[in-house]
Parts: C-alpha cells; sequence; structure tokens
C-alpha cells in the first residue's frame, strides 16, 4: 500500500486517484464539477498534495457535522480570466485553482473552501461591478475586493464574422447559434442585461448544447462550428484568431480573505501584477486595462 511520502508534491489525474484510492473516472467528475483544487500547467492537471489533503479534511469534518477550524485552503475559486489564468502560473506561489463561476467563487469564500475568488458581476439596480454582490455574500466576512482589471467584453464569432454581427439584436435577427455560459457566470448575467437592453429575452435566441464554464470554452465552442457566437472576452477572440464586436467594458475583482492576503502566495501574485512582464502580457492579449491594479475596491467590516 502506498503510504502519503510515496506521492510528489504536485501530482497527475493518475496519482491523485491513487491518493484518493478512487478510479481515474471519479476525479475526472470531480474536475467536471469543479469539485476538487487543482491548477493547469501546458494543457495537464496537476493537483497539489497540500490542497488535497486540506479538501480532505474540509470534507471529512462536514461528513461527520464538525466545524471546519484553521485558515481556509490557499485556492483560487471564481471566474475564469485569461490573464489572471496566465499569472498564476507564471508567478507560481502553489496558489491552486478551484473553476467555477463567480457566484460560486463568493459562495465558496463564505465557506472558507477558498482565499481568493475572481468575480465580475454586474448590479441591474446600480451598475456597479461586484461590490453590491461581494457586500450581500461577504458582508460579515474578514475580506477585501482587489481590482485585476477592466475588460472588453463583446461577441465572439467565427473568422471574418460570415454572418455580419454586429449587434446582440442580431443574434435574433440572424438566427445565429449562441453558446452560453453556466449559471451565475458574470458573462451569463451581462449577457442576459444585454438582451433586456435590447428589448430580447433568452427565448427569442437560439442556443445550443450545453452552457460552457469559461471564457475560453465559449471560444472553441465557435472555432469548432459548434455555435456561431458568444460573449467572451477580447483576448479569447484575439488568442484564437476569431472576430470579435465590442460592446462594453467591465471590471473583474478579486475577492481575497484578508488573513490569506499577506500569505506569500497571494503577496508572490500580487506583486507580479505591478510587473513590466504583466503589463506586457495584458496588452498582447488584447482588451484589457490594467492601469488600476491592485487598487481596493471595497472592504468588508
Amino acid at each position: 500500500m502506498d503510504s502519503s511520502t510515496d506521492f510528489p508534491e504536485m501530482m497527475d489525474t493518475h496519482q491523485v486517484a491513487r491518493y484518493l484510492r478512487v478510479k481515474e473516472r471519479k476525479v475526472y467528475d470531480l474536475l467536471k464539477e469543479r469539485r476538487i483544487p487543482c491548477t493547469r500547467v501546458t494543457g495537464k492537471w496537476l493537483f497539489p498534495k497540500t490542497e488535497i489533503d486540506a479538501w480532505l479534511k474540509r470534507n471529512s469534518a462536514s461528513a461527520s457535522g464538525t466545524q471546519k477550524a484553521g485558515p481556509a485552503a490557499m485556492v483560487v475559486a471564481g471566474s475564469h480570466d485569461p490573464l489572471l489564468e496566465w499569472a498564476l502560473r507564471e508567478a507560481g506561489g502553489g496558489l491552486a485553482v478551484l473553476p467555477g463561476s463567480s457566484s460560486d467563487g463568493l459562495a465558496r469564500i463564505a465557506a472558507g473552501e477558498a482565499v481568493m475568488a475572481g468575480i465580475h458581476l454586474l448590479d441591474a439596480d446600480s451598475g456597479e461591478f461586484n461590490v453590491p454582490q461581494a457586500r450581500q455574500a461577504l458582508a460579515d466576512h474578514n475580506v477585501v475586493l482587489i481590482e485585476w482589471a477592466w475588460r472588453r467584453q463583446g461577441l465572439v464569432v467565427a473568422t471574418g464574422n460570415p454572418l455580419g454581427i454586429t449587434s446582440i439584436a442580431d443574434l435574433a435577427k440572424l438566427k445565429a447559434r449562441v453558446v452560453l455560459r453556466q449559471e451565475g457566470a458574470g458573462s451569463r448575467v451581462l449577457f442576459e442585461r444585454l438582451l433586456a437592453d435590447a428589448e430580447l429575452n433568452g427565448e427569442d435566441i437560439r442556443t445550443v448544447s450545453a452552457p460552457v464554464r469559461s471564457e475560453t470554452d465559449v471560444g472553441l465552442a465557435i472555432l469548432e462550428g459548434v455555435a456561431d457566437a458568444g460573449l467572451a472576452v477580447e483576448s479569447v477572440a484575439n488568442s484564437l484568431r476569431l472576430g470579435f464586436i465590442p460592446l462594453c467594458k467591465e471590471r473583474f475583482d478579486l475577492a481575497i480573505d484578508r488573513q490569506a492576503y499577506f500569505e506569500p502566495a497571494v503577496q508572490t501574485l500580487l506583486a507580479f501584477a505591478r510587473t513590466a512582464e504583466f503589463v506586457g502580457r495584458a496588452e498582447a492579449l488584447g482588451g484589457y486595462d490594467v492601469t488600476g491594479t491592485g487598487a481596493i475596491r471595497w472592504n468588508a467590516r
């Protein structure tokens, strides 16, 4: 029988299945459900052993009905952002990733399952990004909301824009096949707001397949011919050499547990976001404004 010392600090899918004593298929199910701490390097899923141990401990405590103790796991949850994904990989520091939606990220911080969450949620009443939702979900928690970047959001379309799409209204008019993000995703909230502004609703557009879980997945659905259009950030269109129709700008923030804010892993990421390399990458990806990166947008308590 393997002992815990037989496993590396960064395990692959096969190794983590052995470590957990489950079949690899179960690991892939956990990945699909966004329930296991992980990170992705050059297309390969890796699992930090320390975070897997913490995850097991939290789940054991939950199953037994006991209160979990100690600091939250050094996990980044919430919405996907291509620039953040790159920065986490390049900066190092040991932060694991538990991808999901903006709403899911706020819930995971509130539950102590993550120390950081990426969010981009538009409040329909105030027109403000992120602060109203963070205040509602995390008012009783010791967190701070930090600006990551402003991003251009718009419709990603096939190269050359063969349908001639120029607006949200054209999605209905041209009967375009639209790929959606999952419920709770910031892009889904924004898309529904843009539909309403165009006096449309979900029944007026033609959607395809199941909702996807990342900005990149929107672009891939279009690249593979599964869909004609979808709402995503400009950097996705640029990276896949697809067409892009800009519609608006949004602020992407990081909700961070204040105690973890001073931990080396978080400070390493924030320090990296102040480097010329980071600024250059944002410019190369396209559609980002990082002049306000690191600014405090809200303090709980």
